[in-house]
C-alpha cells in the first residue's frame, strides 16, 4: 500500500486525544493494562503518564505530539506491517512515527512480552 498525500495529511491533523481511548480499549480488551500502554508510549516518545495526560488535555494533533517527542533511537527496529502498510517503506516521517506507535500497541494487545515490544530495552 502506498501512502497518499491525503492520507499523510489526515494523520498529521488527527487529534491524539481522540485516538487514545481506542488504544486503551484495545489493550484492556486483550488483558493488558493502561500502565503497560503508557510504558510503550513512554519508550517510544519519552512521555511519562503526566505528559501523556497533558497532551490529551491540550488536544494536540499527532504532528504536535511527535514534534514534542524524543523518539527512542531503537524505534528503527520496529518493522513489519500495520494497517496494511509496511513500516520500513513509509517515506513520510510523521506517518512512520504514527505507525511505529500503532505497531507497538498492536504487539502489546496481541500478548507479546514487554521485553520484545520494547525491542529488548
Amino acid at each position: 500500500m502506498k501512502n497518499t498525500p491525503e492520507h499523510n495529511e489526515r494523520i498529521r491533523t488527527m487529534k491524539f486525544f481522540s485516538v487514545y481511548p481506542h488504544y486503551v480499549t484495545k489493550v484492556e480488551k486483550k488483558g493488558r493494562t493502561k500502565e503497560e500502554l503508557h510504558t510503550v508510549i513512554e519508550w517510544l516518545t519519552g512521555f511519562d503518564s503526566t505528559k501523556i495526560q497533558e497532551m490529551i488535555d491540550r488536544k494536540v494533533t499527532f504532528e504536535e505530539f511527535f514534534d514534542e517527542a524524543e523518539l527512542n533511537p531503537n524505534a528503527e527496529l520496529i518493522k513489519g506491517v500495520i494497517c496494511g502498510y509496511r513500516i520500513e517503506e513509509i517515506d513520510n516521517e510523521l506517518t512512520k512515527k504514527c505507525r511505529y506507535l500503532d505497531k507497538l500497541i498492536d504487539e502489546l494487545a496481541r500478548g507479546r512480552k514487554m521485553e520484545k515490544v520494547l525491542r529488548g530495552s
